[in-house]
């Protein structure tokens, strides 16, 4: 009863031993064609869903790993932003001057010296924001504070240079250094 068709015509006669192995080849032969043309088997309903889950886990994989490697990047730059204010922030600023500034729409003041309080009128130094606190730092590190976070950064009208007028009458004069008051 088990016994394939192969089996069953060679046992009538009707087919030989080298026809019954070429039928064999030429099956398999086009058995695997099939496959190699891309014409794939048709998935299951199971093993669809598996690879849709499947690839579902790896997007979301992707989307954490990126979240964590931002989260890692954003922390970077706050240790970057927090060294560079705390290695260069002037230690010698306090003072009787009471100098005003503005942080999110809040007034806020800072006590510093005489001399501190001329360098942040001409824009030498800016106010950097460290935790809860206020720093001053040189107006060129302030520069490189604010590429890695703007936020960081409090800057005041005063540290824009003014604009020179043209139809200054005086300009051809040359003033001279020695000149005593």
């Amino acid at each position: 009863m088990g016994n394939s068709l192969l089996e069953q015509l060679k046992k009538s006669g009707l087919v030989d031993k080298n026809q019954a192995q070429q039928l064999k080849n030429k099956q398999y032969r086009s058995q695997k064609q099939k496959t190699k043309r891309g014409a794939p088997e048709p998935l299951s309903e199971a093993q669809r869903l598996a690879q849709q889950a499947q690839t579902e886990k790896l997007e979301r994989d992707r989307q954490l790993n990126q979240q964590k490697q931002e989260e890692v990047q954003r922390k970077a730059i706050a240790a970057q932003v927090r060294q560079l204010i705390e290695t260069n922030r002037v230690q010698d600023r306090d003072g009787d001057i009471v100098y005003n500034f503005a942080d999110a729409n809040v007034v806020k003041r800072l006590y510093v010296s005489e001399t501190v309080h001329k360098h942040l009128m001409s824009g030498r130094l800016a106010i950097a924001k460290l935790n809860e606190g206020y720093e001053l730092v040189p107006m060129p590190v302030a520069k490189k504070i604010k590429q890695r976070d703007a936020q960081c950064i409090i800057l005041s009208d005063h540290e824009f240079e003014p604009e020179q007028e043209g139809d200054d009458p005086y300009a051809d004069y040359k003033i001279p250094d020695d000149l005593m008051w």
